[in-house]
């Protein structure tokens, strides 16, 4: 535990409620949904994993639900979508990019705010991983996908663990402020997210050896 607690900047917040808004209206258009349902997908996307992370804190009202810029942030992602719906196919990287920035900015914000309610760093780092993908877990299961944390591929959950990872290392270990170490986190998580893609780095499923 810190001896000090901290607050990164609330615009970390926001950012990963936008991008996390933008991909869970991505899967809606992909669907076929309407507006309604890329907006419910969105709004589950952004806010899911931060009301897991705030219910298991015991923290009272999330704050998502008091504050009214999260709900602004949840929209504008989902307006952003419909409004770029018509070029989704040339935005591949961009869709991408914004997904894996989203998980390292989600996963550093989770681990601070555990940080901050007094708990030790590897509860910091499940809660800051949970932060970072249990929206994506919820959406997948709303859209009837096998989310994508159970199936063996690309690193996404280990991505996550990376830059909270990095992010406590930087604070409990560098005595770094927050917000630089919230950046390196964040830079960890998201190049890791992009090389597993790039260079085919896999995880691979457990086998049970079966008598002959």
């Amino acid at each position: 535990m810190l001896e000090h607690p901290f607050q990164t900047a609330v615009g970390f917040d926001l950012a990963a409620i936008f991008l996390f808004a933008i991909t869970g209206a991505l899967a809606g258009v992909r669907k076929g949904y309407d507006l309604v349902g890329a907006a419910v997908l969105a709004l589950v996307t952004a806010l899911a994993g931060g009301l897991l992370r705030d219910i298991l804190l015991q923290r009272g009202t999330p704050v998502l639900l008091t504050d009214g810029r999260y709900l602004s942030a949840v929209l504008l992602g989902t307006a952003a979508v419909a409004v770029a719906r018509g070029h989704l196919h040339r935005l591949r990287l961009v869709i991408l990019l914004v997904d894996a920035l989203g998980l390292g900015i989600y996963g550093v914000v989770g681990a601070q705010k555990a940080l901050a309610a007094g708990l030790p760093l590897t509860t910091a780092l499940l809660l800051g991983t949970i932060n970072a993908v249990g929206g994506g877990l919820v959406r997948d299961l709303l859209t009837g996908e096998e989310p994508l944390i159970f199936k063996p591929g690309e690193w996404y959950a280990l991505s996550s663990v990376a830059g909270c990872g990095a992010f406590l290392a930087c604070v409990a270990g560098a005595h770094l402020d927050p917000r630089p170490a919230a950046l390196v986190g964040i830079a960890v998580a998201f190049s890791t997210r992009l090389l597993s893609i790039r260079l085919g780095w896999r995880t691979g499923p457990l086998s049970v050896e079966r008598d002959a």
